[in-house]
């Protein structure tokens, strides 16, 4: 269980900014401990406990890079094309590997052993195969070409990838080369999730009068899960206080993270917060952004607690924003920026100084080439197709009061996420 310290921060009225809040959590939080040793078929998206460090080289002996003759430099003319005699031939995977002598040429094929004494070689379609078994060479080809050192790809004894990776299909191939069967990695992190409100209903129930179906926790667990996240469902608790601060206090000593949506405004129905100070403590409140500004931070039982808006739209940037970073530093990840690309806006739009705004928009080529970004047309919190409908958000800083068409801003695409 991932502990925080039992102290805390008052909260009032003031705003606090993303990066200070994920500053506070670093702090106050500290990853998981436990690891354990996983096969390779089962180590895609899971963090290294250590560094990964070479037992051999890749590739382990000198090899052609292409089709075609391995020859000796020193051999070949400098004022023009040479020719010389094929003495041999060599395959990839050859237990045997002719010599090369003086003034010679072996036929050589991709990933096969250089013969003793090549240096270089011609890539086929740039010789010509003379009918008496000799090749011809072209000129000006530099020493060492298409040749492949032992250790070019990774050398024995060096590092090839740190604790705190969360392994990608190129990391776990990159071990595969190396021989490797198992990785040591940390324990998967463990998140209760559930919803509350008296207004919502599971999917596929009978609805009743006023209430709508709970979307929040099945858009949270599919955004945990695409994180390595082992998740529990804790399904919809009622509007009262004393139900929420139970099931909280009887998840934490079982669970890295607990994951709530809804109910932590300021409303009389809002019983959120005060649970958490009933079953723990609540340490932040609220961020300087919008939508989501209402977001409960704190520890139930030494076990993090992060309260979500109840507006879909809202969980998902209060989620993109402090969820997933929390994750990944509960889970020992290394911390990789949301991805960010400029784009130009296709849009108009004014807001407020001092808070980071996030605009749903939708991707678009230009008669110009240029990428735009063009605003969703609702913007309501609560409209959760509008996010079906974008492909990420355009970030404002709070600096930023207005956006004109033509104006570069910052876009974060829904799929930098996971």
């Amino acid at each position: 269980m991932a502990q925080l310290s039992d102290d805390c921060f008052a909260f009032g009225g003031a705003l606090i900014r993303i990066e200070e809040a994920l500053a506070i959590l670093a702090e106050r939080l500290a990853p998981i401990a436990e690891a354990e040793t996983v096969g390779l078929a089962a180590a895609h998206g899971r963090v290294l406990a250590e560094d990964v460090i070479a037992p051999l080289d890749v590739p382990g002996f000198a090899n052609s890079a292409v089709d075609g003759y391995a020859v000796r430099h020193a051999d070949l003319s400098a004022e023009g094309d040479s020719v010389l005699p094929v003495a041999g031939r060599v395959a990839a995977g050859a237990e045997r590997v002719p010599p090369l002598g003086a003034g010679e040429a072996i036929r050589i094929f991709t990933g096969a052993p250089m013969p003793q004494g090549a240096d270089t070689v011609f890539m086929q379609e740039d010789t010509e195969a003379l009918t008496d078994g000799r090749v011809r060479l072209p000129a000006g080809l530099k020493r060492g070409a298409n040749a492949r050192e032992a250790g070019e790809d990774v050398a024995r004894g060096a590092r090839i990838l740190p604790a705190g990776r969360r392994l990608r299909p190129q990391d776990v191939g990159l071990a595969a080369s190396v021989g490797l069967t198992r990785l040591p990695v940390r324990r998967m992190l463990r998140v209760a999730v559930f919803s509350t409100g008296d207004e919502i209903a599971e999917p596929g129930a009978t609805l009743a009068p006023g209430q709508v179906y709970d979307s929040n926790r099945f858009t949270l667990a599919s955004l945990l899960g695409a994180l390595g996240c082992g998740v529990t469902d804790l399904g919809i608790l009622p509007d009262r206080r004393e139900a929420v601060a139970q099931a909280l206090a009887a998840a934490a000593p079982e669970h890295d993270l607990l994951l709530t949506s809804g109910g932590v405004s300021t409303g009389e129905e809002d019983h959120v917060k005060a649970a958490v100070e009933q079953a723990g403590s609540l340490f932040l409140w609220r961020l300087a952004i919008k939508p989501g500004r209402p977001v409960a931070m704190g520890q139930v039982a030494g076990t993090a607690f992060v309260g979500l808006p109840g507006n879909p739209v809202a969980v998902m940037v209060t989620f993109a924003h402090i969820v997933r970073p929390l994750v990944l530093h509960l889970a020992g990840a290394e911390l990789r920026p949301l991805p960010r690309y400029a784009v130009r806006a296709a849009f108009s739009y004014r807001k407020k100084e001092g808070r980071r705004e996030y605009v749903r928009a939708s991707l678009a080529l230009a008669p110009d080439g240029m990428t735009e970004a063009r605003k969703f047309p609702r913007e309501g919190a609560g409209i959760l197709s509008s996010l079906v409908e974008s492909d990420g958000f355009v970030e404002l800083g709070e600096e930023v009061r207005e956006v004109a068409p033509g104006d570069s801003v910052a876009f974060l695409p829904f799929s930098g996420l996971a």
